[in-house]
């Protein structure tokens, strides 16, 4: 690349880096919306001056609002404000969707359509204002990293996998938007093209200075991955435009002013769920621009209309629907920023108080939050409802069910949260809801019941973990006193930006373990040992030390919990039955949760057993049949079936065939599945496996179920010779 072309970008570039608020009039399209819709493009007030807001449009119609017309309108009077839509008698529900509900053009055609069925409101409660707040499509925010990471050391690189970003988006616009439409929508495809173009346009030359800098400051990072959500925003805006639907998009850095703890946090952990980065909305300025925003670009794009217009008659069977950017925002130095990964959800939530809906919906592709993580635990089930408390402890501790950011703006406005399936949207999937009991109020009763007594009714409501954490510990330091080494430990965590999951102490106070992510393990244990510096040279502290295994948190969630006994009997009485050793065991003060860390190669049997003690499902036995097709062996698989519903019913035991075998040949359940043994002959045909005891030993021994049973129904020493090998396998 010519150096006067970096030089150029260099001036944007300091300008992100440096956290200030105006920036290089040469590439506004970083910073600012640009909208399709029906504009007056013989208004000569429309094209850019020295004097007054500036805005930047052309004879197509497209138009960029520029923060500065946002500042100066501010003080418009609106006639109808965003929160009571064209007087609509139905408030606003926001619906969200995430990046796997936007993997392909189909996927968005999905979601486009399930809109309009919102929207059109449910039996006769008329239309209902929908605003959709949309993530990057699948995959686009890990491909805008690369974009970026990879800059430093190759930026012919960066560029190819910048035009591979952009061309996977682009295909999907052409697809939802056919050549063979009408001009009108053609142009409107063609407009949101050169829109994205002209994006990855400005991104090549910011990341293209990275060189000269050469390190990628996290305001850059930011800013270059949150075009995902613009061009996907754009993307569904496109296709209902298509579809002849009056529709808006907004561009969330032109209304959503947010603070932020850490300023230079960048996008946070891929995955985490536990924090966004202490950022939070400037909720008056944001709710000014917004109704700006309604006032000016909702009423072109035909949105936003009042009683007295002339074509209001005509919108009497029709609601607003605004496409809105998730996880993208713009601080309050005037920087754009994010809301850190995983917070698309957080910005629902956010427009959801901003327009005082009656209601979000995350759409997902599971019925819901589960009891489980269905994928290791196959009994698990839809959760029908839960409190706000309840869903943030179930998120804090792994569970992929929401932000828990997310709930402070519903909690607010008790706006309820329902997660839904968008594969099955007649499910009425889990609706999240109201606070818990604070322990105040649980303790006035004062009587302490078994959970046991209670007929049906289930103390938790779900059972997660937490992957790939560590144990720090020290151990020994009894000689400094107990109050001196908890807060000097603690403090060298927060220096040292550790995220502290769980906190264990001796009732001596002399040795604390922490529980922390595995990725931040060595970190901590250096920042530890240097605050124990001169104690352990003198043996003041015996050790400190950082587990080398992969370990993982388990947890139980759920509010009635508190004042029940028997629950923490009941879930470490499962894991012992499981043989799943406890390392560390901690109760939240809320009594809402209790939680411990084991081995991570026992998580799955550790959570099929809890699953099981809860009597969220039967007790589920594995049963693997050995001779299934002999007489025997047929005879024992035909009454298991007959009293399959006999058992579960009457004896709590679910019977889960997931092996069987004659002399020659076998089938295995994959990952533990049961098999359908109406007919065990037919099982051992076609693609079934040559019998290899070794390959049928390391399967069971892989069944992560705890409840085993191999009944060997042969006549064979080969079979008998195994015998001690199964029953000495854990």
């Amino acid at each position: 690349m010519p150096l006067h072309h970096s030089i150029a970008a260099l001036p944007l570039l300091l300008a992100i880096v440096g956290s200030v608020a105006s920036f290089s009039p040469s590439h506004p399209a970083l910073l600012h919306q640009r909208s399709v819709g029906n504009n007056n493009n013989n208004d000569s007030s429309n094209h850019n001056s020295s004097m007054g807001p500036r805005r930047r449009s052309n004879h197509n119609g497209v138009i960029a609002l520029h923060s500065s017309t946002m500042e100066q309108q501010a003080t418009f009077t609106s006639t109808s404000s965003i929160t009571k839509p064209n007087s609509s008698p139905n408030p606003w529900e926001v619906h969200k969707f995430g990046g796997a509900s936007l993997a392909n053009a189909s996927l968005y055609q999905t979601v486009g359509d399930l809109l309009l069925r919102e929207s059109a409101g449910r039996s006769s409660s008329g239309p209902i204002p929908t605003m959709a707040i949309v993530s990057a499509r699948g995959g686009m925010t890990d491909l805008l990293v690369d974009v970026v990471s990879s800059a430093l050391d190759d930026i012919s690189q960066a560029e190819s996998r910048l035009q591979s970003a952009l061309e996977g988006q682009l295909t999907i616009l052409r697809e939802l938007v056919a050549a063979d439409t009408d001009d009108d929508t053609s142009t409107i495809a063609d407009e949101i093209e050169a829109n994205m173009r002209k994006d990855a346009a400005d991104i090549l030359s910011v990341v293209q200075s990275l060189r000269m800098i050469r390190s990628v400051p996290p305001s850059v990072m930011e800013v270059v991955t949150g075009f995902g959500e613009i061009w996907s925003a754009q993307t569904l805006y496109a296709y209902l435009k298509s579809r002849g639907v009056t529709v808006a998009w907004l561009d969330a850095r032109d209304v959503l002013i947010v603070k932020s703890e850490g300023a230079n946090a960048g996008l946070g952990e891929k995955g985490s769920s536990s924090s966004t980065g202490g950022v939070t909305p400037v909720w008056d300025e944001t709710m000014r621009r917004l109704e700006v925003w309604w006032d000016e670009v909702g009423r072109r794009e035909g949105v936003h209309w009042d009683d007295d217009d002339d074509e209001s008659a005509t919108h009497s069977d029709t609601a607003p629907i605004v496409i809105a950017t998730g996880f993208v925002a713009t601080s309050s130095e005037g920087v754009p920023t994010t809301l850190k990964r995983s917070g698309s959800d957080y910005s629902a939530t956010i427009f959801a108080k901003l327009t005082q809906s009656s209601r979000v919906t995350m759409w997902k592709n599971t019925d819901g939050v589960y009891t489980a993580d269905p994928r290791r635990v196959p009994e698990a089930f839809s959760i029908a409802s839960l409190k706000y408390d309840e869903a943030m402890e179930l998120a804090y501790f792994g569970a992929q069910v929401l932000h828990p950011s997310a709930m402070v703006p519903c909690i607010d406005s008790n706006i309820p949260v329902y997660v839904r399936n968008i594969f099955n949207p007649e499910f009425a999937g889990t609706v999240i809801q109201g606070r818990c009991a604070s322990l105040t109020d649980v303790n006035k009763d004062g009587k302490v019941v078994n959970w046991r007594s209670k007929k049906g009714v289930i103390p938790i409501k779900g059972i997660t973990s937490v992957d790939r954490v560590s144990l720090l510990t020290l151990e020994g330091a009894s000689v400094i006193g107990g109050a001196e080494v908890a807060e000097r430990f603690m403090g060298s965590m927060a220096d040292a930006g550790i995220d502290v999951l769980m906190v264990t102490q001796a009732s001596s106070e002399s040795s604390i373990t922490v529980v922390v992510p595995e990725n931040q393990g060595k970190r901590a244990l250096d920042a530890l040992r240097n605050t124990f510096e001169l104690e352990l040279s003198r043996s003041n502290v015996n050790a400190i030390s950082l587990t080398d295994i992969p370990m993982a948190i388990i947890a139980i969630v759920g509010e009635g919990m508190a004042m029940n006994s028997g629950v923490s009997a009941s879930f470490m009485s499962s894991l012992a039955k499981a043989n799943v050793n406890i390392r560390v065991i901690a109760q939240g003060s809320s009594e809402r949760q209790v939680a411990v860390v084991v081995e991570a190669k026992d998580v799955s049997r550790a959570l099929r057993s809890a699953h099981m003690a809860f009597t969220l499902s039967s007790t589920m036995v594995s049963v693997a049949v050995l001779g299934g097709t002999g007489k025997l062996g047929t005879a024992l698989i035909r009454q298991l079936n007959k009293q399959k519903e006999n058992l579960a019913k009457n004896l709590k035991i679910g019977v889960c065939v997931n092996a069987i075998a004659s002399s020659t040949k076998m089938r295995l359940g994959e990952n533990g599945a049961c098999l359908a043994t109406s007919n065990p002959d037919e099982l051992l045909l076609g693609d079934a496996q040559d019998l290899d005891m070794d390959a049928l030993t390391a399967a069971l021994e892989a069944d992560v179920n705890p409840h085993r049973v191999i009944i060997d129904c042969t006549n064979c020493d080969d079979v008998a010779n195994y015998y001690e090998k199964w029953m000495s396998s854990e």
